[in-house]
């Protein structure tokens, strides 16, 4: 580490000299080149640089991708790299990111122009995933090395790993090994070659010995600078996810379009109503639409007052907050069949500023098409022509209104904008309603809703509705019919098993599920050790990919056995484990993610249009986007916009939203952060960028984040 700082140090005083620079903010250097704020990725299409490239898709990151595959890709020459803008030498692109250290054949004048052009503009370059070998600074696997799987490794970020790029990391990187028959993780273990200038980031133990080799590593060689990744993985392992931040803030030096935090939402539906449970001898819901015959008597499962007192403790001790989705009429028909009395609602409304709370309409009804339940599974009601019956704006308009109307009275905060409806419904369901009840968008205008829930499962993309706007919702599998361990395993495997085992058969007709299972769980323990961390890795897979969409559960799953609880702590310890403290997960409210969504969609049209502008001189950074489209950024801490701070702070960084009105925005990185810039022409070594500031523990969430207007 001393011969690198040493290293380093020299490296810059060299430059300094030789371009007769003084220390201090490079905006002032005339001859800085400009850099474009764009990423060159060279696939070979494999899964490692397709990853990077869905990373940098996800967070609004712009790049170019050359397909090496394709004979009619563009040369990567002299010319395509870089040219002249007013007068000034222009990089194209701020780094490069390649399939391995050098994916051309020998000799390549493809290769020579990369190193040339890195050199010159100190261009990071990203090795995605490579062999081990002397090229890339580090020994061969042989020699002392490893060679092999790494499924269930424990990784750990370094000392230079923490202080740099991956900062927001606590340490431990763990590989995932989520099946003991199929291989998920392969890589080369391997230590810096003799005289290499090699710093690993993340390493791993070689086994067998007491060593540790590097998995993700900086090369610094012949004035250049490489990130060497000697695993593969793609975009959606564990170990990726954990590692790609870190990564593209390696290669843009922590400057870049697009932004990137760790969201979780939950919302709770059916509150103050009661769930209908699952029949284990009946396999089915009494109750339930589909459950004919002799579907016994309901047996309704509905919170307690202890419950929401469980509610609002474990919320505090996580520092989280519930939405809860409700229907008031359940509180209205307990109250009747009880002389006035619901003690659930009353300690509910007591403790209503505890929580979120969304519409879910008054009474839970079924808001598509009038549905014809004779049959199963069901179909929609036609008239003599053969149209469909649709449910009616008079309805729903009541649905809506009145649920509204005793929330208010109740005193609950609401927000009007926000609707779920009982099912989704009102919205296109296949088969059997592939259109949205046309009603819908007029009953949504009159009630003001901007913001309609949607499941993911079924209408995962964002889209307009009237006037209201949809937020997809991942379903999370624990059932809305079950408030016990048992009764959630029964149904399952139910679900998930064969015909010859008693199941119902789902998977064999529907070879794509991947739920299914080999052998019905164990009802005893089944959930715990099967259920809750399959749910768990999802979910918490969600959360690390910069995903805000919520997951919804049902208040029957926080009754009696409280089933929800185990996924739901399963997420936050498992992201508790691995992230600082400057890096918390983010909870936000739903209109708060449709807007997210929605500045996420336009920014990526505008990018994909051909109309932002984007690059940096020195310590200036310009933007240029159209009228009317937020601006998505990642900055060093300390960045100013119009002399004000700019952004919240998350991850050692600052990253925020900036309305643009089509003008220039202009940003002035803090001195900490610019690094003194070769001439375009000269080679010049490249030098690393400054360690990070780090946010203090807990700072990051004093400034909670919402998208800023």
């Amino acid at each position: 580490m001393k011969r690198t700082i040493r290293t380093t140090a020299l490296t810059v005083g060299a430059l300094l000299a030789a371009l007769g620079l003084q220390a201090g903010p490079a905006e002032a250097d005339t001859g800085a080149p400009r850099v474009d704020l764009r990423v060159l990725v060279v696939s070979d299409g494999g899964p490692a640089t397709d990853a990077i490239a869905a990373e940098l898709a996800t967070a609004g990151t712009p790049y170019t991708e050359v397909d090496l595959t394709d004979s009619g890709r563009p040369a990567i020459d002299a010319g395509f790299l870089a040219d002249t803008v007013d007068g000034r030498p222009r990089a194209k692109f701020q780094a490069v990111v390649l399939p391995n250290d050098n994916p051309f054949a020998a000799g390549s004048t493809e290769m020579a122009a990369l190193a040339a052009y890195e050199k010159t503009y100190a261009i990071p370059q990203v090795d995605a995933y490579t062999y081990a070998r002397p090229q890339a600074g580090l020994q061969v696997p042989t020699l002392g090395g490893y060679s092999g799987s790494i499924d269930g490794v424990r990784a750990q970020v370094t000392a230079a790993g923490r202080a740099g790029a991956f900062g927001y990391l606590d340490g431990p990187v763990p590989f995932e090994d989520n099946s003991p028959t199929v291989g998920e993780s392969y890589a080369y273990l391997s230590t810096p070659a003799p005289g290499a200038d090699f710093t690993p980031y993340v390493q791993a133990p070689v086994p067998g010995t007491a060593r540790q080799g590097s998995l993700v590593g900086e090369y610094r060689h012949d004035g250049r600078r490489e990130l060497v990744v000697t695993f593969v993985y793609n975009q959606y392992q564990q170990q990726f996810r954990l590692l790609a931040r870190g990564i593209v803030e390696w290669m843009t030096g922590g400057v870049h379009l697009g932004a990137a935090r760790n969201y979780f939402a939950v919302h709770v539906d059916d509150v103050f109503a009661a769930d209908d449970r699952w029949d284990t001898r009946l396999n089915c819901t009494p109750g339930d639409v589909d459950c004919t015959g002799d579907a016994g008597t309901p047996s309704p499962i509905r919170m307690t007052p202890a419950d929401v007192d469980h509610a609002t403790a474990w919320q505090n001790s996580r520092r989280f907050t519930l939405d809860l989705v409700y229907n008031g009429a359940g509180s209205v028909d307990q109250r009747e069949d009880n002389n006035g009395v619901d003690l659930l609602a009353d300690k509910l409304i007591a403790d209503r500023n505890q929580f979120r709370w969304i519409n879910h309409t008054y009474t839970h009804a079924y808001l598509g098409c009038e549905q014809n339940v004779t049959v199963v599974p069901w179909t929609c009601a036609t008239h003599a022509d053969g149209s469909t019956k649709w449910v009616s704006r008079t309805t729903l308009d009541h649905e809506i209104a009145t649920n509204r109307v005793w929330g208010r009275l109740a005193g609950l905060p609401l927000h009007d904008d926000e609707l779920v409806t009982g099912e989704h419904s009102g919205l296109k369901i296949l088969p059997q309603q592939p259109a949205d009840n046309p009603n819908l968008a007029l009953a949504l205008a009159d009630n003001g809703i901007t913001w309609l829930a949607s499941d993911n499962s079924r209408d995962p993309e964002q889209r307009r509705i009237g006037p209201a706007t949809t937020v997809s919702r991942y379903p999370m599998n624990i059932f809305y019919n079950a408030g016990r361990a048992a009764e959630q395993v029964d149904e399952y495997n139910w679900l998930y098993t064969s015909r010859a085992q008693g199941g119902s058969g789902i998977c064999e007709d529907n070879p794509e599920t991947t739920t299914c299972l080999d052998a019905p769980l164990d009802t005893a323990t089944g959930y715990g050790d099967h259920i809750v961390p399959l749910e768990t890795r999802i979910a918490l897979g969600h959360v690390l990919a910069n995903d805000p969409k919520p997951h919804f559960i049902h208040q029957s799953n926080l009754a009696e056995d409280r089933i929800a609880y185990p996924v739901l702590d399963g997420v936050l310890n498992g992201y508790d484990a691995l992230f600082a403290d400057d890096t918390p997960v983010v909870n936000l409210r739903m209109k708060d993610i449709g807007v997210e969504l929605q500045r996420r969609a336009a920014w990526k049209t505008a990018v994909r249009d051909g109309r932002v502008t984007a690059y940096r001189i020195g310590g200036t950074v310009t933007v240029q986007g159209p009228d009317g489209t937020a601006v998505p950024a990642t900055l060093p801490t300390g960045t100013t916009l119009g002399g004000s701070a700019f952004g919240s702070a998350y991850a050692g960084a600052v990253s925020g939203w900036t309305a643009s009105d089509g003008a220039a925005l202009t940003y002035t990185l803090p001195s900490s952060a610019v690094a003194p810039a070769a001439t375009a022409g000269t080679a010049a070594a490249a030098t690393s960028p400054a360690p990070r500031t780090q946010v203090p523990a807990g700072a990051a969430e004093q400034v909670p984040y919402t998208p800023d207007s």
